[in-house]
């Protein structure tokens, strides 16, 4: 079931406050309450959120982990996903980088190649390759998200449809079992879609640890990428999957 624009908000809204309450949202939205209880309803049945007297708050794992500690896990598996793209991204190439702390590392394992073209939303990626005097970087504008220093929004989508670029590397909140790619922010999946759509071959990063999570928007499905590169062998029915759909798949070794 497709999300309403208003259903979108009220999921945004929770993840923010940790809860929202029913009479809040209906001043906020300018509906009656009985409209509020029927969205919340509707998102609790779909496990985005479970009810509390007079709201809801986030299902548990629906909540995005705070940005320190999302770089901090799982280091290791993230930087082996990192050397195994950087190993397939030859020199002489132009490629987005996207958010996520996954990606980050994939900057930093691309600190010797020359001749590259970097377009990216994360102020973080750009600082990395700074250090890189044979890269050229771009850095898209739009709206600065603090917490992570990402830059998302109608903005950054537009500047990304300049560009046709022979790689994008993309990350993702949250790995579903069925293939999609899933994230928390709405202003974040536009972006990352309006990506998609400007690149020669997609290569998602992903380590195992998002096949444990959930989140409530979708961004595109591995059936549209080339390349899954991830840190440990995917569950067998979405590895069937992923071979019916010519998505690679990519376990990486550990980095010695």
């Amino acid at each position: 079931m497709n999300l309403s624009p208003r259903q979108s908000e009220i999921l945004s809204i929770a993840r923010a406050m940790g809860r929202v309450m029913v009479d809040d949202l209906a001043r906020h939205f300018d509906v009656a309450v009985q409209t509020i209880r029927r969205d919340l309803g509707e998102l609790a049945d779909l496990g985005h959120l479970d009810r509390i007297h007079g709201g809801a708050v986030p299902r548990q794992g629906m909540v995005n982990i705070a940005y320190e500690r999302r770089r901090k896990l799982n280091a290791g598996g993230k930087a082996a996903i990192a050397a195994a793209v950087a190993a397939r991204i030859p020199e002489n190439s132009s490629i987005i980088l996207t958010l996520g702390t996954t990606t980050e590392a994939v900057a930093q394992a691309l600190l010797h190649h020359r001749n590259l073209t970097v377009i990216t939303n994360n102020m973080n990626v750009a600082n990395t390759l700074c250090a890189n005097p044979g890269c050229e970087i771009m850095v898209a504008g739009g709206a600065l998200r603090r917490s992570d220093g990402g830059l998302v929004g109608a903005l950054t989508a537009e500047f990304f449809a300049q560009f046709k670029v022979d790689i994008a590397v993309l990350g993702a909140s949250a790995l579903d079992h069925d293939g999609d790619l899933l994230d928390y922010d709405l202003a974040e999946v536009r972006v990352s879609r309006a990506i998609l759509a400007q690149a020669r071959a997609t290569y998602v990063v992903a380590d195992h640890t998002k096949l444990t999570r959930s989140a409530p928007a979708r961004i595109a499905s591995l059936s549209e990428v080339a390349k899954l590169v991830t840190d440990q062998p995917l569950p067998p029915d979405l590895a069937r999957r992923c071979a019916d759909w010519g998505c690679e798949v990519v376990v990486a070794p550990p980095v010695p």
